[in-house]
């Protein structure tokens, strides 16, 4: 066995963990969850267990950080071609006019961000000159 073939196929606990990763990756969600809900019923501990790793790595999560992994079911190929070609334009716009709604509204946040920060400063420079009166009148 080479080098090579040894290192891609780790053993032990640590890859069949890997493996059974790999696999539930593969079948989506819908097994991430048939798995958690197994694991409750068979020993509650390994559902637990099961459930804070899906927390932690985010396995449920598609907006974490825009992977195409979450479109992995929609974008199979049905077979019609025209079909399958109307659906890849569809995603992608929306994903396009999802990207630029978060930009407005990232834009939004902003402005009003510094429209409270503006009204913070003169707040202050009010205070400011209310506790520290200029007198106009030099004495003589």
């Amino acid at each position: 066995m080479s080098i090579a073939a040894t290192s891609s196929h780790t053993t032990g606990f640590s890859g069949w963990l890997q493996r059974a990763e790999a696999w539930l990756d593969d079948k989506g969600k819908g097994a991430w969850i048939a798995a958690l809900v197994l694991a409750f019923i068979l020993v509650w501990p390994l559902g637990l267990a099961l459930l804070a790793y899906m927390i932690w790595s985010k396995k449920m999560s598609c907006s974490s950080h825009r992977n195409r992994s979450c479109h992995r079911q929609t974008s199979r190929p049905t077979g019609n071609t025209a079909f399958d070609a109307y659906r890849d334009d569809t995603i992608r716009r929306l994903e396009e006019e999802q990207q630029n709604f978060e930009a407005f509204l990232q834009r939004l946040r902003h402005a009003r961000d510094k429209a409270e920060f503006d009204q913070f400063m003169e707040e202050r420079a009010a205070e400011a000159d209310h506790d520290n009166p200029q007198e106009d009148v030099k004495p003589a």
